[in-house]
């Protein structure tokens, strides 16, 4: 059973010894030794990274050794955003960066729910990424082409994404679960010349042939003329395709082709829920200096870490995730569903795999919770020296359970940032305390603020997460948005030149942060505002609840219902007198004001394919939206629960 805990109790604090030995410590030494600054903890190395955004970030090149073909004329051209450009004149390659060390050390672990393990040195992973380098070269692949892959978490993604890179080629990627439809309004927004896919996965146990999805993506990509298959089923290749085997056949030199500091790496794709994805383009340079940052400072990631976390080829944590690579550390690769055959699946790896930093979402240590897992008490989990969890704001409770049941001595990283800037930008720190609920601090020159409705900054107040100074991750820009107007409607339509993330936050006056949830999800009750993560606090720490949605279908004009959808641990309808435990909990907790009119058993929660729950489309439906618009069915990981409400709420869209 665990503990209650009160937001803001302190859980853990780093010893003397672990911040002296930290990653970040040794850059603030570096500092003082080359730059003759000196900082009174880390609220003031903030504040200067921020006040200094210039300096900082050259200070991040210079400290990592990033290496350049041709030097930058200037660190940043102009602070408008958007608009901000980075480093000009440099060339370089995040490949280069990614494989820059060899040798006999492992540098990938793969991990299959069905017991598949590849184990592969840096050497070894160095010799794959040119073979199929050279493979992409004889079929003419080159600088600025785009390469498509729908592929697992698996060493084939890691391989062909790092040979991409090398010859400047731009990445993308989707998971192999996802609908056709989702595929190709990914894809066909992006006019790929090559196409990588499996021809079947894995998932809880059970094998799903996606061949015909194959015929029916390629027949819709015919810019697409390389196609390459990676076979899982045993089947041979589809018509059409090359195989695996064949990319990688002949070995060539691994070279990395320099490539302007703003050339694109990557497109990513925001969620799609209600419209086509934004694909989001991010530059080599600004992806490398970012990632090296937050991983090495902030998540003390080095060469003798395995860094894991668990995530898709669809999530942004994928990209994330690989670019350990960069700071040394070895990358370990799970491929399946986390809660096969059981919810210990993950911990089990992290005994057998030795991971010292461990990533996963609030989600899964809340099911964890609920399901009474004491991994303390099965695994040896020594090695572990963080926890990262990010997907959703991560409750108090959540907190107390990962320290009560998994490890004492352990920091716990609740962190925060988005698809958008490919990060996190409220994270964790390895110097600072670890209290209930929040999240330690602003990343390292992301000038995040917590603006009124006024646009003013405000301390302990919850308001609208911002950025006021840009970051080298930023988006270049969108694929098919040559003016720009789809980008700035996105991030600056609210507050020109200002960043407008879509959370709210609260900022303490020691940097500790509290996200709220989704602004555009708000609950609005007589005048109090609330995001929807505070409800979700009380809620899902009671013993009949294992998940639930809160929807209010006002707006700041006019007060409308609010529904609580809840799954009920039992699978039963919930009882009337557990709908009052419900209500007298958020009664005391939250306010009178946020008590839903209605609270509905559900079957499950409606989440997208990367497990966040559908808050503002299921708002649009039962306003009356019709389905088709409120939400693209392709994005959905389980349709059938948007039904479900449908039917239990008796809502029909016009």
């Amino acid at each position: 059973m665990t503990s209650r805990v009160e937001d803001g109790t302190l859980l853990w604090e780093p010893s003397d010894e672990r911040k002296a030995r930290s990653r970040i410590a040794h850059y603030v030494q570096w500092l003082a030794e080359t730059r003759g600054l000196s900082f009174d903890g880390y609220a003031e190395l903030w504040q200067w990274s921020v006040d200094h955004v210039e300096a900082f970030w050259e200070s991040i090149w210079q400290y990592f050794g990033v290496r350049s073909t041709k030097p930058y004329r200037a660190v940043l051209s102009s602070h408008r955003m958007p608009g901000a450009r980075w480093f000009e004149g440099a060339e370089l390659n995040y490949a280069e960066h990614a494989l820059s060390r060899s040798g006999g050390d492992i540098a990938v672990v793969y991990r299959g729910e069905d017991g598949a393990r590849v184990a592969l040195t840096r050497d070894e992973l160095r010799d794959r990424v040119a073979r199929v380098r050279a493979g992409l070269v004889r079929a003419g692949v080159g600088s600025g082409d785009r390469v498509a892959a729908l592929l697992p978490n698996s060493v084939e993604a890691l391989v062909a994404f790092l040979a991409s890179a090398s010859l400047g080629a731009v990445w993308s990627s989707c998971s192999p679960e996802f609908g056709v439809d989702s595929v190709l309004d990914r894809f066909g927004q992006i006019t790929p010349k090559v196409f990588i896919a499996v021809d079947g996965y894995q998932y809880g146990g059970r094998k799903f042939d996606r061949r015909p999805a194959l015929e029916q993506v390629v027949a819709a990509l015919p810019t697409a003329t390389m196609r390459v298959v990676v076979s899982r089923l045993g089947a041979g290749s589809p018509p059409g395709f090359d195989s695996w085997a064949s990319l990688e056949a002949e070995t060539g030199p691994l070279a990395f082709d320099p490539v302007p500091f703003e050339h694109p790496l990557w497109v990513l794709y925001s969620s799609g829920t209600t419209g086509l994805p934004k694909p989001i383009v991010q530059g080599h340079g600004g992806i490398l200096l970012e990632h090296l940052k937050v991983l090495a400072l902030h998540s003390d990631l080095g060469e003798k870490d395995r860094f894991f976390w668990f995530t898709t080829t669809g999530w942004m944590m994928w990209n994330y995730l690989v670019s350990g690579l960069a700071v040394g550390a070895a990358v370990v690769l799970y491929e399946g569903n986390p809660g096969y055959p059981d919810m210990t699946a993950l911990f089990r790896l992290a005994e057998e795999e030795k991971v010292t930093y461990f990533g996963t979402s609030a989600p899964y240590l809340l099911a964890c919770g609920k399901a009474s897992v004491v991994p303390k008490d099965h695994f040896a989990l020594d090695a572990v020296h963080s926890i990262g969890s990010t997907g959703a704001p991560l409750p108090s409770d959540g907190f107390s359970w990962v320290y009560e049941n998994v490890k004492r001595d352990v920091l716990l990283g609740s962190v925060a940032g988005g698809t958008d800037v490919c990060t996190a930008f409220l994270v964790s720190c390895p110097l600072l305390p670890v209290r209930a609920g929040q999240i330690q601090c602003r990343a390292l020159g992301a000038k995040v603020a917590a603006f009124d409705a006024n646009g003013s900054p405000r301390i302990d107040e919850v308001g609208e997460l911002v950025i006021t100074e840009p970051m080298p991750s930023m988006p270049l820009y969108f694929l098919g948005d040559p003016d720009g107007k789809r980008l700035t409607d996105s991030y600056f339509a609210d507050y020109p030149g200002v960043w407008r993330h879509g959370d709210w936050v609260k900022i303490d006056a020691d940097g500790a942060c509290t996200v709220y949830g989704r602004s555009d999800a708000t609950l609005n009750r007589g005048g109090v505002r609330m995001g929807t993560a505070e409800l979700y606090r009380v809620v899902e720490a009671l013993p009949d609840v294992a998940d639930s949605l809160v929807v209010d279908t006002g707006s700041l004009e006019n007060e409308g219902k609010l529904w609580l959808f809840v799954v009920p641990r039992s699978g039963a309808e919930l009882s009337e007198d557990a709908k009052r435990r419900i209500a007298d909990a958020l009664r005391t907790h939250v306010s009178p004001r946020h008590v839903p009119d209605v609270i509905v058993t559900i079957r499950e929660v409606p989440r997208t394919l990367n497990g966040k729950k559908l808050e503002v489309p299921v708002k649009r439906i039962l306003m009356g939206t019709p389905v088709e618009r409120a939400v693209a069915s392709g994005t959905v990981a389980n349709a059938a629960a948007i039904d479900d409400i449908l039917t239990k709420t008796g809502v029909v869209p016009s």
